[in-house]
C-alpha cells in the first residue's frame, strides 16, 4: 500500500503537517483511521478544518483506487467482496463455521470463559496467516497486542513445527506489543499504522480487548467513561482493518448473568458497544476435553455450532468425529453440564 504524505493534500502546508505528525498522524491513511473528531481533539485545530482535511484525504484515496468510492452499486460491492482475504484456521470445523476462514476488513470477536481456547485460536492464526494464499494464509505478518501477558513464543514454535514451517521465520514476522494499562493499549493501536505498512501486517490481534478496561474502571460510577474509551478502541480496530485490508481478531472475557435461570448464563463483557461493533461474534465454551464454537452474530452466516479440539498444532479438528454443525440452533441446549458453562 502506497504511503501518501500529508503535504500531497491541497491546503495542507508545513505547519499543519507538523501539527499532525506530532499527534502521530503521518499520512492520509492515518487521517482516515483517526477521523475528524479525534484529530480536532488531539491537535487543537477547528473541527471544520479537520473535517475538510479528512474529506480531501478520503477523496484522494478513492480517486486513486485505494478506498471505495462513496456511491457504488451492489454488484461492485459483491465483486469486491470476492477478493477479500481469508485466513484459514487449519481446521475443517472452524473454516466451515467461518465460511472459509477469518476475513480481512472485519473484526472477529471471540469470547468465552478461561481455558476455552481463545488464546490458542489467536496463536494458531498467527502461524496460519503467514502461509501463502494458496495454502490458506495471506503471506503477511502479525501485530499482537497482549494485554494479559498470555502470548507464548514457545507455542508459536510448536504450532509452526506441526505445520512444517520454519519457527524462526514465523517468530520474526510477529510483532508483540505488551499493553500495561488501557490508555497504553489505545496508544499502541493509534500508532499501529506505520508498523502495519512497514511490516506488511495482515493480522491484528487484541488479546484481550476488554480485560484492562474491566480491571481499571470499577463500579457503576465509572461505567460511562469506560464504555466511551472502549468504544473508541473497538471502532479504531474496525477502521484499521477496513483501511489497511487486514484481519482484526479480538478476544473478550465473560461474566455469569445472575438473572438467567434457564440456559447458559455466560455473557460477554463490553455490552452493546462491543456487540454492535464486532462484525462476527463467536462463543467458545468447554465440553469435556473438546470445545464448542458457536456463531452468535454475523451479517450473513447462519447461527451454527461446531466441535473442535486443542492439540500440538493449535486448534485442530476432533479426532473421533467429523465436523459437527447445528444450523438454526434448536431450543434445547447442548448436553454440557451447568458446571462446564459456569464462569
Amino acid at each position: 500500500m502506497e504511503d501518501i504524505k500529508l503535504d500531497s493534500l491541497e491546503g495542507v502546508g508545513p505547519v499543519t503537517t507538523r501539527k499532525l505528525s506530532d499527534a502521530g498522524i503521518h499520512n492520509m491513511m492515518d487521517l482516515i483511521v483517526r477521523g475528524p473528531v479525534e484529530i480536532s481533539n488531539i491537535t487543537g485545530m477547528e473541527k471544520e478544518t479537520a473535517e475538510k482535511i479528512v474529506t480531501k484525504a478520503r477523496k484522494y484515496l478513492a480517486d486513486s483506487g485505494q478506498l471505495a468510492k462513496d456511491f457504488v452499486s451492489a454488484s461492485d460491492i459483491y465483486k469486491r467482496r470476492q477478493e477479500i482475504g481469508k485466513i484459514s484456521t487449519g481446521t475443517e470445523c472452524l473454516d466451515t463455521l467461518l465460511d472459509g476462514g477469518v476475513e480481512t476488513q472485519a473484526l472477529t470477536e471471540v469470547y468465552g470463559e478461561f481455558g476455552c481456547g481463545k488464546t490458542q485460536f489467536c496463536h494458531t492464526l498467527c502461524v496460519m496467516v503467514q502461509k501463502s494464499i494458496e495454502e490458506g494464509g495471506l503471506g503477511g505478518g502479525v501485530l499482537y497486542i497482549d494485554s494479559e501477558n498470555t502470548f507464548r513464543p514457545e507455542r508459536i514454535v510448536s504450532i509452526a513445527q506441526a505445520n512444517g514451517m520454519d519457527p524462526q521465520r514465523i517468530l520474526d514476522n510477529i510483532i508483540v506489543a505488551r499493553a500495561y494499562n488501557s490508555a497504553h493499549q489505545v496508544l499502541i493501536l493509534e500508532e499501529a499504522g506505520t508498523i502495519i505498512r512497514e511490516s506488511d501486517i495482515k493480522l491484528l490481534v487484541a488479546d484481550s480487548a476488554v480485560g484492562l478496561f474491566r480491571s481499571e474502571y470499577l463500579g457503576r460510577g465509572t461505567l460511562s467513561e469506560r464504555q466511551q474509551k472502549l468504544n473508541h478502541f473497538v471502532h479504531l480496530l474496525v477502521r484499521i482493518a477496513e483501511t489497511y485490508n487486514c484481519a482484526a481478531v479480538a478476544t473478550n472475557q465473560v461474566m455469569s448473568s445472575p438473572d438467567v435461570f434457564f440456559g447458559d448464563p455466560t455473557k460477554p463483557i463490553g455490552g452493546n458497544v462491543v456487540a454492535h461493533t464486532s462484525t462476527y461474534r463467536i462463543y467458545f465454551k468447554k465440553s469435556g476435553k473438546k470445545r464448542i464454537a458457536r456463531m452468535v452474530d454475523s451479517p450473513h452466516h447462519p447461527e451454527e455450532e461446531v466441535v473442535f479440539s486443542i492439540g500440538e498444532a493449535g486448534i485442530i479438528d476432533p479426532e473421533d468425529t467429523k465436523t459437527k454443525k447445528t444450523t438454526k440452533k434448536p431450543k434445547a441446549e447442548p448436553t454440557d453440564t451447568a458446571k462446564d458453562d459456569a464462569t
